[in-house]
């Protein structure tokens, strides 16, 4: 990983003594923990393994966590707040609600691609079964998204476009959902290849004239002007 997830901002789930440790500790523990978490899931991973992979005992992994939860939740928010520091980025450098969509659809690729494991992890967590854990990271995860589309659209409807009947939660929900899927679909030998399917060979090799043709439909289904 070219991101130095160990310097992200502070995680509230491992203990002081992870802080207190070298920044070559902490960052082989996290890339070997992200390695397992992607190549196994959650449920199948072991946090012996990613000890002894890590070249630590088990009671210094301990020191660090108090459980396997909690080193996942330490990347989990270390992953968000690169992600979240992406997505403030583009609100930044955007004009307007379509402008923000575009940039979006770049940024998802850009992320599925130079972080494929956080990646993988990112569709674990939606997809599999770990409740009350998928509850406490949908709330965190999900909540920057939401606003700034809303806000985007909210606005695009006042000065007219796009067409004024458009709910901006529902259009909101829609288009990341659309985010979600894309980015996505370079996760898995799965859903490359399902997208390799519906895309065709020729689109495959052209991913930003299907990401203008994605702008395109949303830009139909909002009534832009």
């Amino acid at each position: 990983m070219s991101e130095n997830l160990s310097k992200n901002r502070k995680s509230t789930f491992h203990k002081n003594t992870f802080e207190k440790t070298s920044e070559g500790r902490r960052q082989k523990v996290l890339e070997v923990a992200i390695d397992e978490f992607a190549a196994n899931g959650y449920s199948a991973t072991s946090i012996n393994d990613v000890a002894r992979k890590a070249h630590i005992s088990i009671g210094s992994m301990y020191s660090y966590f108090a459980s396997k939860e909690d080193l996942f939740l330490t990347i989990v928010n270390n992953a968000y707040y690169l992600m979240e520091k992406i997505i403030r980025d583009v609100a930044a450098r955007s004009t307007d609600v379509f402008d923000c969509i575009e940039k979006m659809l770049q940024a998802a690729r850009k992320f599925a691609v130079e972080y494929p494991k956080l990646n993988q992890i990112y569709l674990d967590i939606t997809t599999q079964a770990l409740t009350p854990m998928s509850v406490r990271l949908s709330d965190k995860l999900e909540w920057i998204t939401p606003d700034l589309l809303s806000n985007l659209i909210k606005e695009a409807k006042e000065n007219g476009t796009i067409r004024i009947d458009i709910d901006e939660r529902v259009a909101s929900f829609c288009i990341d959902n659309l985010y979600m899927m894309y980015q996505f679909s370079f996760s898995s030998d799965y859903y490359k290849e399902r997208m390799r399917i519906y895309l065709g060979e020729d689109n495959m090799e052209n991913l930003d004239k299907v990401e203008e043709g994605i702008l395109q439909f949303i830009q139909r289904a909002l009534g832009k002007n």
